[in-house]
């Protein structure tokens, strides 16, 4: 590949979906990557598309990635064209997997969102995110309706046109992965971080087949009672130095009281917005790996509880106790015999 160095010079235009030879944001290593956001991050093609056992020298019949990557389209009419695109992950073992979907804002598919879906993926779930930012129909007035209701109307408004558009994008993103051949319909969750959060909550309010919820520092959203829509189980991580995060987890616990679902906290007090992105200023691997390790577990137990165990064998009642022996009559004396007289 040592004909396509000059690609490395600045000014190459790297567009979306280009393959070009230069440094991974991921690994940290100059190779072949694909751009996946214009100007955003790149990403090793082999290894996120899972292709690396390829070029592995082990022999036939190894086992295979714990996951496959793969770009799909599916049916909305959230978009001018009828269809979208998402990135899909899916493990390769052949059993039912639980389903979550990741719903991104407007700017599209960040690298926590890859890094979730990563670490979702290989934990056995099937994860999809959709590339909004690719959506045709989706864009920047999407964006000024988010950006202007949180920041001018006190949260992203749910019930406004532009917000039920990309709400139902989501719901028909949700409904495609549902109908996936080895997806778990029972068992579905969503995860989202800051604007996308609060958009998870919107389509969470109007599912009620969800199982878990995830929503990593949301700005707030109105009507703030909508979390009382939600029936599934929530975990809300709080960013303690972020001050969107702040007024959402209050706003949280007032309507926890009338609320169906039931709403964890993962407080990190020290943590700022963004702690969770690896290409971010804010990002804090201590408080990260912590935030990580919580959301799986989370997850984990509501859409992979362990299995019922066997019930017990049955106990024999105990023998009853040995009555005590009847005495044993002893011998009948003789009565002595009358001396001889005389």
């Amino acid at each position: 590949m040592s004909d396509d160095q000059d690609l490395l010079l600045p000014d190459h235009p790297q567009e979306f979906g280009s393959g070009v030879i230069g440094v991974c944001d991921i690994c940290g290593k100059r190779q072949a990557v694909i751009v996946l956001q214009k100007e955003r991050f790149k990403l090793c093609v082999l290894d996120f598309l899972n292709k690396s056992w390829t070029e592995s020298t082990v022999k036939p019949g190894a086992p295979l990635p714990s996951y496959r990557s793969d770009r799909i389209w599916f049916d909305t009419s959230a978009t001018s064209s009828g269809n979208a695109s998402a990135i899909l992950l899916s493990p390769t073992k052949v059993v039912r997997h639980p389903t979550i979907l990741i719903t991104p804002d407007v700017y599209g598919v960040t690298t926590v969102l890859l890094d979730a879906a990563i670490r979702f993926a290989k934990e056995g779930f099937e994860v999809l995110i959709p590339e909004v930012g690719n959506a045709h129909g989706i864009g920047f007035p999407e964006h000024l309706v988010t950006r202007t209701g949180a920041y001018l109307g006190g949260g992203v408004p749910l019930r406004s046109s532009r917000a039920r558009k990309l709400l139902l994008y989501f719901q028909d993103a949700l409904t495609y992965l549902r109908a996936r051949p080895m997806a778990d319909v029972e068992k579905s969750a969503l995860f989202g971080t800051g604007f996308g959060a609060a958009l998870a909550l919107g389509v969470a309010g109007e599912e009620q087949k969800l199982s878990a919820v995830v929503v990593a520092y949301p700005v707030p959203i109105r009507p703030s009672g909508y979390l009382t829509l939600v029936s599934a189980p929530v975990l809300f991580v709080h960013a303690g130095r972020d001050r969107a995060s702040e007024r959402s987890r209050a706003e949280a616990v007032a309507a926890t009281g009338s609320a169906p679902s039931s709403v964890e906290f993962a407080d990190f007090p020290g943590a700022r917005r963004n702690f969770l992105s690896q290409d971010l200023g804010a990002y804090d691997l201590a408080l990260a790996e912590a935030a990580w390790a919580r959301i799986l577990g989370f997850l984990k137990t509501r859409l992979m509880p362990p299995p019922p165990r066997p019930p017990a064998p049955p106990t024999l009642p105990a023998p009853p106790p040995a009555s005590a022996a009847a005495p044993t009559a002893g011998p009948v004396p003789t009565p002595p015999r009358p001396a001889p007289s005389g």
